[in-house]
């Protein structure tokens, strides 16, 4: 509790001007999410085309290359409802972002961080911990939090 006014709104709002070893963190960090999460996804998709080719191989092949039967094969088919599926994700997520960003009004993300502050309830501060922080295991933890909250009599 000893830090002053000043201390807390620096900590709170950092500077909008980042340095260029900063810019190149948050560059290679950001790079770095996105090859993990393409790389899970890639390796999700791959692991699910696998199982499916394991649990029945005569019918993935017939809808791998299509037959009289079918009009369209099947992992095609399956590709382009996960194309559109990822378009219709993306633009949708995009475009309600973009309107709740249009919406507050702001012009960077300092005013944004205002706005949604005056929107949103303010989340109080634990510190120091009011409660127990460090555990021996998980059977402590959990008998931790079968107790916590009641009062003890």
């Amino acid at each position: 509790m000893g830090s002053t006014a000043m201390e807390q709104e620096t900590r709170l709002a950092p500077s909008l001007e980042l340095t260029e070893e900063e810019r190149k963190f948050r560059y290679r960090a950001g790079v770095f999410l996105a090859t993990v999460g393409s790389t899970a996804a890639v390796a999700g998709f791959s692991k699910a085309i696998m199982s499916a080719k394991k649990s029945d191989p005569k019918y993935f092949d017939k809808g791998l290359h299509g037959s009289i039967a079918l009009h369209e094969a099947g992992t095609s088919l399956a590709m382009r409802a996960l194309g559109w599926g990822t378009l219709y994700a993306i633009l949708g997520t995009g475009t309600i972002c973009f309107g709740i960003w249009k919406l507050s009004g702001a012009k960077n993300m300092k005013e944004f961080g205002e706005s949604m502050g005056r929107v949103f309830p303010k989340v109080p501060r634990n510190d120091p911990p009011k409660s127990r922080t460090e555990f021996e295991g998980l059977t402590d933890l959990m008998q931790y939090l079968s107790t916590w909250g009641k009062e003890e009599k």
